[in-house]
C-alpha cells in the first residue's frame, strides 16, 4: 500500500500572512493557524489550541496574501513536510503544512464583515434590482 500524506484543518490566523519572494522569483506565503478544540476533563470541558505553520507557494500565496489577515477564518489542504536545520551545532527540525488549497471561510474575531477589500477600496456595490417584489405571497 503506498504511503500517504495529507491534512486538512480550520482555524484562524494567529498573525498576518508574510508574503516573500524567493531568489528565483516565486512567491511564498507564511502564516499560522490555530485549530481550536474541546476535551472534556472531569465534569467540566476545556478548550485547547494547536497551532501549525502553513506555507503557501505560489500564485495562490500572492493572490490570497492581502485576504489572509490576523483572525480570519481558513480551511487549509495540504501535506505536512519537515524542515531541518542545524543551529548552535544542534541538528533542528520542525513540521509545517504545505498548503495545497486554501478556503477563505467566515469573518474575523473582532467583529470586521467578512467581505474582504483592499484598504480605501470603495465598498461594493448593492445588488442590482432583479424585478421582483420583495414580499413573495407563499
Amino acid at each position: 500500500m503506498p504511503d500517504l500524506n495529507s491534512v486538512a484543518l480550520i482555524g484562524r490566523l494567529t498573525r498576518d500572512a508574510d508574503l516573500r519572494h524567493t531568489s528565483g522569483g516565486k512567491a511564498v506565503s507564511n502564516f499560522s493557524l490555530a485549530v481550536n478544540e474541546r476535551r472534556k476533563a472531569g465534569d467540566q470541558w476545556k478548550d485547547e489550541a494547536g497551532f501549525f505553520d502553513i506555507i503557501l507557494w505560489g500564485q495562490l500565496a500572492e493572490t490570497l496574501n492581502q485576504y489572509l489577515t490576523k483572525g480570519k477564518q481558513i480551511a487549509v489542504t495540504g501535506r505536512l513536510t519537515q524542515e531541518r536545520w542545524e543551529q548552535d551545532g544542534q541538528n533542528r527540525s520542525k513540521v509545517a503544512v504545505t498548503a495545497a488549497t486554501v478556503q477563505l471561510l467566515g469573518g474575523t474575531t473582532n467583529g470586521n464583515s467578512n467581505t474582504a477589500q483592499k484598504p480605501g477600496a470603495a465598498p461594493p456595490d448593492p445588488p442590482a434590482d432583479d424585478g421582483f417584489a420583495d414580499d413573495i405571497p407563499f
